[in-house]
């Protein structure tokens, strides 16, 4: 253990550095933690149906909006369980044991998961908080130019309004296109090309979009940026950061082969992982246009901040202070089980459930589906509108035959379902049979 560990974990516990020395021993030492949290059914990754076992969600109803705050599988809710018991039990001991480890492994498995290195990811604590502090903190001058769409969300929009606010940069919003159920990849990407201007530093576009189901073509809206900046010096350059949280743990995609610069998402969404976790991916060229609001906690900071390091450290995206360690460390095991399951098994069944729902829904009368029927410009989510009544009324009148449902939080809003790893061929068929009922 060096003396930048030792001054860390003092800091850290409210200890001076010369006390942490003595309390070296105990702080490495790791507590035993008794009454273990329950075994529970092994998964079967193979199966569907065990697959749904992990989980509490009530089956007695068809969970078309779990996706909206993830109930976490049971190898995740034993994770939070046994480190909240430990941090009650001893916590400054046991964060002191565990937290560089568990940093550590949590890097790790994100990395497995997402593609590229274990040191281009840092963690927040939602989408919301990810995209306030990339768009707070890429490098611009007044003059310098962000593009974004009319489709993006509250999150995307309000960052970059703030931004402009403080510093005078001009954000511009673009229709790509009139009716989602009719965009086509072509028409996206051509729209959003001729938008750019010399001027474009950034591009802020959402992956999957909540308000209709659409999903971008990423990998072609790269290319056609890297086109652009082609001949631009690296400063100038149009960076594409995307709002990932409704293609992240639902599509065979990372950010290396969608191409972007930054990557930002919740973890308790479409990954099932612990409430309270997200994370922001970059590639390194465009972390050297990033600067840090929010203090780190990392070591390469407090060896700067004591004089070990005269070197400034890298920015670094996740904020410091302390934080729901119980589920930042359990984000871990959301990692593996979607390991066990493969990225490219989970986004299949996915969209395999998703077009069910689709065909079935488009072949009743009074139902207009809004999302794509194409599987390459969708995923999970399925939007549509009922002739017959409002998408809250829709809700509540499915609700009522046990279909849980949401609405888009747009204007307008539309009745929005989500098929996942938590729902199967019989809720889809259910939920079509509900619709058919109250259309």
């Amino acid at each position: 253990m060096g003396e930048l560990s030792v001054s860390r974990r003092g800091l850290l516990g409210g200890l001076t550095a010369t006390a942490a020395l003595g309390a070296l021993s105990a702080c490495d030492a790791d507590p035993v933690v008794e009454n273990p949290p329950p075994v529970y059914a092994p998964l079967d990754p193979n199966s569907w149906d065990s697959v749904r076992q992990q989980f509490l969600l009530d089956t007695a109803r068809a969970q078309f909006a779990a996706f909206v705050f993830a109930s976490p599988p049971s190898d995740v809710r034993a994770a939070i369980a046994a480190h909240r018991e430990g941090l009650d039990r001893d916590t400054v001991g046991y964060l002191h044991s565990r937290e560089e480890n568990a940093r550590q492994r949590l890097h790790l498995a994100a990395a497995k998961y997402l593609g590229g290195s274990a040191d281009h990811i840092y963690f927040t604590d939602s989408t919301t908080m990810g995209l306030g502090l990339l768009y707070g903190g890429i490098a611009l001058r007044p003059g310098d130019e962000v593009l974004t769409t009319e489709h993006d969300f509250y999150s995307t929009h309000e960052s970059l309004r703030l931004r402009a606010a403080r510093d005078g940069v001009t954000v511009r919003k673009v229709r790509l296109f009139a009716e989602p159920a009719t965009a086509s990849v072509d028409q996206i990407v051509h729209t959003l090309a001729k938008s750019l201007t010399p001027a474009t530093r950034v591009v802020a576009v959402t992956w999957v979009h909540s308000s209709t189901g659409l999903r971008m073509p990423i990998r072609a809206v790269a290319d056609a940026i890297a086109e652009h900046n082609r001949d631009l010096p690296p400063d100038r350059r149009a960076l594409l950061c995307v709002d990932g949280v409704h293609g992240f743990g639902a599509v065979d995609a990372g950010p290396v082969e969608m191409g972007c610069d930054f990557l930002v998402s919740g973890c308790h969404k479409w990954l099932f992982g612990p409430r309270g976790t997200g994370l922001v991916w970059g590639r390194p060229e465009a972390w050297a246009r990033f600067r840090p609001a929010v203090p780190t906690f990392e070591q390469a900071g407090f060896a700067h901040w004591l004089g070990i390091d005269p070197a400034l450290p890298a920015p670094s995206a996740s904020p410091g202070g302390y934080h729901n360690f119980e589920h930042l460390w359990a984000l871990e095991q959301a990692f593996e089980f979607h390991a066990a399951l493969t990225r490219r098994r989970v986004a299949e069944r996915t969209t395999a459930l998703a077009g069910r729902l689709k065909e079935g829904l488009a072949a009743i009368d009074g139902v207009r589906v809004i999302t794509p029927r194409s599987p390459e410009l969708s995923a999970g989510l399925v939007c549509c509108e009922l002739k017959s009544m409002t998408p809250a009324s829709a809700v509540s009148a499915l609700l009522a035959k046990g279909i849980v449902t949401s609405t888009t939080p747009y204007d307008p809003s539309y009745l929005r379902f989500g098929t996942s790893i938590v729902t199967n061929e019989a809720d889809v068929d259910r939920a079509i049979a509900a619709v058919r009922e109250i259309s």
